[in-house]
C-alpha cells in the first residue's frame, strides 16, 4: 500500500484554518418605535387634516349649503368665521386652534397604545408567562440545564433572553474551578442585572411621553376652556346693544368643547400609561423570580 503523503507545494501558504461559526443572537422580534417624535408629528398632521376637512366642511354649518354650490365647501376657505353650527361635528370644529392640539395628543397616546401593545406581547414570549416561568423552576429543579435553555430557545422574548444568558453564566461558572462559591453567585447575579438592563430599555420605550400626556392633556383642555370664556366674557361687553348672543354661544362651545376633550385625551393617557406600567411591572417580576431561582439552584448544588 502506498503511505506517501502528497505534500503542498513549495512557497504555497498553509490553508488557513476555518473560522468557528458566531453565536446567533436571540431574536428580538418587534421592539417599538425608536423616535416617538415622528409618531407624534403624523398624528399632528392626521389631527389637523381631520379638523380642516372633516370637521369643518361646511355642511356643518347654518347656510353653509349656499358656499358649497358657490364650490366652496370647507370652512376655513370661505373666510366666513361667524357661521353658525347645525350639529354637534360644527359645534366641536368651533372649539378653535386648540382641538386639533388635543387631538395631537389623543391619537399619539392611541398610536403609542398599539406601539406598545405589540412591543409587550413581544417581549413576553409566545406562550403565558408565568406558565414559562413554572416550567422554568421545573427544570432547574431536575437540574436539566439544556431542557432549561431548550424552554428559552422555544419561548424567546426578553424574559427568555434573560434567563439563557444568566443559564450561560451558570454553566460558566459551574466548570471555573479558580472562584470561590460566592464570587461564582455574585458573576451569576451580575450577569442577570446586566441582562435584565439591557431588556428593559426596550419595555420603557415612549412610556415617558405617554406619562406626559397624562397631564398635557387636561392642561391642553384647560387653555382651550380658559380662552373660549374670554371670548365669552368679550361678547357680554359688545358694545351699546348688549351682549351679542352669537359670539357668547360661541365661546362657550369653545370653553365645553376644549374641555371635554382635554379630560378625554387625559383619562385614555391615564388608562394607557397605568395598563402598560403594570404589564412591564408583572415582566421584571417574572425575571426576579426566575433570576432567584436559578441563584439558589447554584447555591444549593454547590
Amino acid at each position: 500500500m502506498d503511505t506517501t503523503k502528497v505534500s503542498a507545494p513549495k512557497g504555497a501558504a498553509p490553508a488557513a484554518p476555518k473560522a468557528a461559526p458566531k453565536a446567533k443572537k436571540p431574536s428580538q422580534g418587534f421592539t417599538g418605535i425608536k423616535q416617538g417624535i415622528f409618531v407624534i408629528i403624523a398624528c399632528a398632521v392626521l389631527a389637523v387634516c381631520i379638523y380642516l376637512f372633516v370637521f369643518g366642511y361646511l355642511g356643518h354649518f347654518q347656510g353653509g349649503d349656499k358656499l358649497i354650490e358657490e364650490g366652496v365647501p370647507f370652512s376655513f376657505l370661505s373666510g366666513d368665521a361667524e357661521l353658525s353650527p347645525a350639529d354637534l361635528i360644527g359645534t366641536v370644529y368651533k372649539g378653535g386652534f386648540v382641538v386639533p392640539i388635543i387631538w395631537t395628543l389623543l391619537l399619539s397616546v392611541i398610536a403609542f397604545a398599539i406601539e406598545r401593545f405589540f412591543a409587550i406581547r413581544t417581549a413576553y414570549g409566545k406562550q403565558e408567562l408565568a406558565k414559562f416561568v413554572e416550567q422554568i423552576k421545573a427544570a432547574l429543579s431536575k437540574g436539566d440545564m439544556a431542557g432549561a435553555k431548550a424552554l428559552c430557545d422555544k419561548q424567546q422574548g426578553s424574559v427568555a433572553n434573560v434567563v439563557r444568558s444568566t443559564l450561560n453564566k451558570y454553566e460558566e461558572m459551574d466548570k471555573n474551578t479558580q472562584l470561590t462559591k460566592e464570587q461564582k453567585l455574585l458573576a451569576i447575579r451580575q450577569e442577570l442585572e446586566e441582562a435584565t438592563a439591557l431588556e428593559m430599555p426596550m419595555l420603557q420605550e415612549n412610556m415617558p411621553i405617554v406619562g406626559t400626556i397624562v397631564s398635557l392633556g387636561t392642561l391642553t383642555g384647560l387653555l382651550g376652556t380658559v380662552l373660549g370664556m374670554i371670548r365669552s366674557f368679550g361678547a357680554m361687553n359688545a358694545g351699546e346693544g348688549g351682549a351679542d348672543s352669537a359670539a357668547l354661544a360661541t365661546g362657550i362651545s369653545e370653553a365645553l368643547v376644549n374641555t371635554a376633550s382635554g379630560i378625554a385625551t387625559g383619562a385614555v393617557a391615564t388608562i394607557t400609561y397605568n395598563y402598560f406600567t403594570n404589564k412591564i411591572d408583572r415582566l421584571t417580576f417574572s425575571l426576579d423570580e426566575v433570576g432567584f431561582s436559578i441563584v439558589e439552584t447554584f447555591n444549593a448544588t454547590h
